[in-house]
């Protein structure tokens, strides 16, 4: 049945505007509306019509508002019948943020086939986990077959290579019907370079601001007031019909904007208002390396995400862990660091940085634990290494086991990244498949400077456009199944199974959290409540004087020495018959 519905074009910059029918490559001219738009009212598109736009006579571009590219970014658009999928998600009941269990996952990686239903075996394994919601790195079209998605250009489209639009509404159904939410990480603060046609129809992007990655989208400049709408109509599309449940914002801090009320506010008051009128509750998480609390404030004094990446969190626990000390590690690596980020959320709240070079951050305020992600690992803390080697490939088992305690067992909303769950000894690295040879040679220089840039002792790095770098980057299942692996999918299970069961550990209010450690003896013991997380980073046995307890994990590691309990390298949690007010002999 062919749509009634006319296409519309936002424009202003061209004088005439034809639509493009393919095969036939048939050009119907749009009558030109209000406010820059173009309508192609004479045009009658079939189901799954191809077409593009032509403007002032030029060669046929991609639909700004594109919701499928089947033959990239480059090739022309096609139109989605929405209602020709069968949703089965009607008694899905979505887990709040202040339960979540968050499951960062690239659908080109992990699993062989790279694609979304792909993902849809992994499903029942990531529910007998505790996984709440998978969170799927960028999958907006981006050029070529592999990629992050860091660098799409097609924002409403999803990405063909994975399954594009049909395959993504049969990914978030099946989670829903296992009981999983779907978040969808969105790119607003730039766009990539190849197949980035929206410079052609309009004011997109601004020479006022910069970001590290592009050209910034202009939200506060002339004509922004439709750029502002484009991206506030791309995050309800995605909620509205996709069906999925949050949205994870890229480095909101590169989000420029000056307007009376900054896009994030009005991003978050349309979603708030969608969820209340959908009967679903919504979120947004942005990631931010401020260390500011204006983007969690409730409006009108903040911009009223519901959550944000807390990467201090990654780099106290990391630095503690491996000792490393470059670039943004150098600010960390004693235990005190870690134990405010453990209590606050923020490790600096305005501190010297001396990777900065100036104060970093702020107080946070009396923020809930639910507003801070936390991660002992995530794309960027692994793909952004040289060799893109996980924790596994740095440290013992038991500081593993001590990372994945503190991130699942903290006051936070705590995020695991794919494969960590059973320890797959893949590496992670970034990779690109850009046509044009001039940016592949940018990107690799540029990846080798940055590296350069930030002190690692061995900066080489794969390729980033060769094929290796990507399938390298793949889980494989096989290992998942040897007996090593199925010992610390069993420990993270009984983590998240502890975290759900135990009153103390539900609660996300900080003022009830409290750690104390020894920099000497590198030992640190947050309490929650009287739930103890015992902590040993060192490579020998230490005492500690603790009440009556009772072992609620990690038993083993744990020696009755009358008076004192011997802690082993590596992590035990414990109940107190009473509150504690030190572990100090």
């Amino acid at each position: 049945m062919a749509s009634s519905e006319p296409l519309r074009v936002w424009a202003p910059r061209a004088k005439r505007v034809d639509l493009v029918l393919f095969p036939s490559e048939e050009r119907v001219h749009c009558r030109p509306a209000p406010g820059g738009w173009f309508v192609a009212e004479r045009a009658v598109l079939e189901p799954e019509q191809k077409y593009a736009f032509s403007l002032d006579g030029g060669p046929p571009l991609p639909d700004p508002r594109s919701a499928d590219q089947p033959e990239g970014v480059h090739g022309p658009s096609r139109r989605v019948d929405f209602e020709r999928f069968s949703w089965s998600d009607a008694e899905y009941g979505p887990v709040p943020l202040e339960r979540a269990v968050i499951y960062e996952l690239h659908v080109g990686t992990f699993t062989e086939a790279g694609t979304f239903d792909g993902v849809l075996a992994e499903l029942p394994r990531l529910r007998a986990l505790g996984i709440t919601h998978i969170e799927l790195m960028p999958v907006a079209s981006f050029p070529g077959e592999r990629g992050w998605g860091y660098d799409g250009v097609s924002l409403f489209a999803p990405q063909a290579s994975y399954g594009g639009p049909y395959g993504l509404m049969r990914l978030v159904d099946a989670c829903h019907r296992e009981g999983i939410g779907v978040i969808v990480d969105v790119v607003y603060n730039h766009l990539g370079p190849s197949g980035n046609y929206l410079g052609h129809f309009g004011p997109y992007f601004t020479g006022r601001y910069h970001t590290p990655w592009g050209d910034a989208l202009n939200f506060d400049g002339p004509g922004s007031d439709e750029v502002r709408r484009f991206v506030l109509d791309n995050a309800r599309f995605w909620l509205e019909k996709y069906h999925v449940d949050g949205l994870r914002l890229d480095a909101v801090q590169t989000i420029f904007d000056q307007s009376p009320e900054h896009l994030l506010a009005t991003l978050s008051r349309e979603v708030a208002e969608f969820a209340r009128a959908s009967g679903r509750p919504l979120f947004l998480i942005g990631e931010c390396d401020l260390n500011a609390a204006r983007f969690i404030t409730e409006r009108p004094r903040g911009y009223g995400l519901d959550a944000q990446w807390s990467d201090d969190f990654h780099y106290a626990l990391h630095a503690a862990l491996t000792g490393e000390r470059a670039g943004y590690y150098q600010d960390f690596g004693p235990l005190r660091p870690l134990a405010r980020a453990l209590t606050q959320g923020y490790a600096l709240q305005g501190e010297f940085s001396r990777y900065r070079q100036r104060g970093q951050g702020a107080p946070p305020g009396n923020q809930p634990g639910r507003r801070f992600v936390v991660y002992s690992q995530n794309h960027d803390q692994v793909g952004n290494r040289p060799r893109g080697d996980r924790l596994t490939a740095l440290v013992s088992e038991a500081k593993c086991t001590i990372a994945a305690g503190l991130t699942l067992l903290s006051p936070f909303t705590p995020m695991l990244f794919m494969g960590e769950e059973w320890g797959a000894p893949s590496p992670f690295h970034y990779f690109i498949d850009h046509a044009e040879p001039e940016l592949r040679d940018a990107v690799r220089s540029g990846r080798q400077r940055e590296m350069s840039e930030f002190g690692w002792e061995n900066p080489e790095t794969l390729d980033p456009s060769s094929e290796d770098a990507f399938h390298r980057s793949k889980l494989n299942a096989c290992l998942a199944e040897t007996d090593a692996a199925k010992r610390t999918f069993e420990r993270y299970r009984s983590l998240i199974a502890l975290r759900r069961k135990h009153p103390e550990l539900q609660s996300d209010e900080l003022k009830k959290v409290r750690a104390e450690f020894d920099e000497d003896e590198r030992w640190l013991v947050l309490w929650r409540g009287r739930v103890g997380l015992l902590c040993n980073f060192s490579e020998r046995p230490v005492s500690l004087r603790l009440p009556a307890f009772r072992p609620l994990f990690g038993e083993e590691n744990l020696q009755d020495r009358g008076a004192l309990t011997l802690l082993l390298p590596g992590l035990a949690v414990i109940e107190a018959s009473r509150k504690k007010r030190s572990a100090r002999r």
